[in-house]
Order: C-alpha cells, then sequence, then structure tokens
C-alpha cells in the first residue's frame, strides 16, 4: 500500500527531495537507470559520487527507488512513481503547436456530426500525441428517439423497438403485466410514439410522469402499467448497457524486445477493455473525480496486471453531466509533464465539441 506523500516529504531533506527528483526526471526522460557518478554531476551544489551514493540509499530503504535486474544504476519504485507524481510533479500548459494540432485533427470529425467519429479520432489523437496508446471510454449514449413500438414475443414477453434519429436501431425485451392483450399493446405504442419522439428515453419518462392525471383519462389500467413499467424498465436497462471502448495505437505499446511475460500482460489488458470487465466502475469513479486522474501500474486493477500508467480524463455532455473518460496508456516511465496537460486539454475540447451537439 502507497504511503501517503506527508511522510516521505517529512522524511527527505531538501537535498534528499532534489537527488531523488532529478533521479526520476532522468528516468522517465531515458527509460534507464541512473547511477550516482551521473546524479553528481546534474546538482547545481557540488556533491561527491559517495555521497549522493548515501542518499540514494536512504532513498531505496524508503521504498522510492530500487536496482533493476543486476543494473548499478536505480530507478523508481511504482510509490516512488506516486510521491513524484503527487508532489514534485511541475504541470505546465499544453504549447500553441499542439493546440493547433488538436483543434486540426478534431475539425474534421466535428463536422461530420457523428460522436463516435469525434471519439475514435480523438483516440488516435491521443496515441500520436503520446507515442502510447489512445483510450476513450464512452458510457451508451442516451438517443434522441424518432420512433417507439412493441412487438410482442410471447404471453409474458414484448421487445421494445428503438429508433434513434440519426437511424440507430436498439431492440430491448421487457416483461407484460398479466392478462395484457395484443390492442392495449398498440395503443400503449401509440401513445407513447406521441411523447418520445425528438427526446431521449430519460427526458420521455419525465414528461410523462408529469402528465400522469392526464393518462389516467385516455388510458386503461393494463395500458397505463405498461406505460409506466415499459419507459422505467428501458431507462434501467440502458443504465447497464456496457460502455463502448475505442483503442488507437495498440502497437506503440508492444515491441520485439519485450519479454514474453510482459506481451502476455499487454495482451491480457487489451482482452479485458474489450470484454469490458471493470469500465463500468472506472467510468462512476470519472464521475466522482475533479480533473485528471493518474494510475500507475497497480493502483487501478484494470490496468494492474499489465504494468502500464494510465491518465485519464472526464469529457461531459451538453448538460454537463460526465458520459466517459478519455487518456493515454503507455508505460510507467510516461512523460506526465506533458501529457497530463494534453489529455486534460483534449477532454474540454471534447465537451465543447458535444456541447454543440446537443
Amino acid at each position: 500500500m502507497n504511503r501517503p506523500a506527508e511522510d516521505f516529504l517529512s522524511a527527505l531533506n531538501s537535498r534528499s527531495q532534489d537527488i531523488f527528483r532529478r533521479l526520476v526526471e532522468r528516468y522517465l526522460d531515458t527509460g534507464m537507470p541512473v547511477g550516482s557518478r551521473d546524479l553528481s554531476r546534474m546538482l547545481q551544489v557540488e556533491l561527491s559520487p559517495a555521497s549522493v551514493r548515501n542518499v540514494m540509499a536512504d532513498l531505496e530503504d524508503l521504498g522510492l527507488i530500487a536496482a533493476p535486474h543486476t543494473s548499478a544504476g536505480r530507478a523508481p519504485t511504482q510509490q516512488g512513481l506516486r510521491f513524484f507524481v503527487d508532489s514534485m510533479l511541475e504541470v505546465g500548459a499544453v504549447d500553441e503547436s499542439e493546440r493547433s494540432q488538436i483543434a486540426r485533427q478534431m475539425e474534421g470529425p466535428a463536422s461530420r456530426g457523428q460522436v463516435e467519429d469525434l471519439l475514435t479520432e480523438a483516440s488516435a489523437l491521443l496515441s500520436g500525441l503520446s507515442h502510447g496508446a489512445g483510450v476513450v471510454i464512452a458510457s451508451k449514449a442516451d438517443m434522441v428517439l424518432r420512433h417507439i413500438d412493441f412487438v410482442r414475443l410471447d404471453a409474458t414477453r414484448a421487445m421494445a423497438v428503438l429508433v434513434g434519429e440519426d437511424g440507430q436501431v436498439e431492440n430491448r425485451i421487457m416483461e407484460l403485466p398479466p392478462g395484457f392483450t395484443a390492442s392495449a399493446l398498440q395503443q400503449a405504442s401509440n401513445y407513447l410514439a406521441n411523447y418520445v419522439v425528438g427526446r431521449t428515453l430519460t427526458e420521455a419518462r419525465k414528461v410523462l410522469g408529469e402528465r400522469r392525471a392526464e393518462q389516467r383519462a385516455e388510458l386503461d389500467e393494463l395500458t397505463q402499467k405498461l406505460v409506466d413499467a415499459g419507459i422505467a424498465t428501458l431507462v434501467e436497462q440502458k443504465g447497464n448497457v456496457a460502455p463502448t471502448v475505442i483503442v488507437r495505437g495498440r502497437a506503440n505499446l508492444i515491441n520485439d524486445t519485450m519479454a514474453s511475460d510482459e506481451l502476455a500482460r499487454m495482451r491480457q489488458l487489451f482482452d479485458e477493455l474489450e470484454s469490458k470487465d471493470g469500465l463500468l466502475e472506472l467510468l462512476g469513479d470519472a464521475e466522482r473525480a475533479q480533473g485528471v486522474r493518474i494510475f500507475i501500474g497497480s493502483e487501478n486493477k484494470l490496468f494492474s496486471l499489465s504494468g502500464s500508467s494510465v491518465i485519464l480524463s472526464p469529457y461531459k455532455d451538453a448538460n454537463d453531466k460526465v458520459v466517459g473518460v478519455l487518456g493515454v496508456i503507455g508505460p510507467t516511465r510516461l512523460n506526465y509533464a506533458r501529457i497530463v496537460p494534453v489529455v486534460d486539454y483534449t477532454a474540454h475540447v471534447i465537451s465543447a465539441m458535444m456541447s454543440r451537439k446537443r
């Protein structure tokens, strides 16, 4: 379990913190363990390699750095990277050239008007900017309906056929109240058709709730039950639909020098993303979070086996509701200072574009 950053800050003097920060920055830049001789040359205050080694020994005792394999140098541990990210990471603004690239690359899908095109391009964009894998996890859209109809399957079940304004068709199964007739099913279909057009299921449910008194006068008891139970069931089923996952740049995370166990872990990560295990929990976490989240190594169970770092930021729809997360998957030695603001800025751009699609 990771210790709080405050524990390490109180245990390290300014010289130790400086040596640790420079070691991590060099490691993130090169991906190679850092030796005491290299560190002594980087320090502004003259310090011998022997003195640096003493500090490094203290950092190792605290669990912040370790010697990978048989290397003479040291690299930050997962706990060390978490401490660095929480206490020492200096995040700047996205530079102008990257802002321009993001705006230029997103203009195409924005003009086509399809949300999935927009999200796919965002995933590809983040992959290109980070040299990792770009990922978008989106909750299933509550589509605006053009038509709804009920088709009876047997005595106790019907299939609701939902047609969206964008032409998307979804079929969902629902239970029928006991004793329901074919004419009542048709009456319910006709009645709902007046209220769902141009609305989402959630919006239609709200409008129908406001019209309870009128419904009692217009519908018999069984039809009223279907209208109430049907809309409630369809909204509930929508909430349980697995989210959409878009990943671009997988090849950036797989190379010929990988050991077989590393390769197997990375493939398992992609399999888990495709199977959507744990994604609803991640989306729920995004709704509660403020801004960018950084998961290092085993800190999130979805990504733990791959040993990756993941930088994610939520994006919102026109109603200011979190509807998904986007970000970057990469090795733990990601350039956090550069990628964190890129992910954050891209999420804001996507949110603004989603607002205009209302």
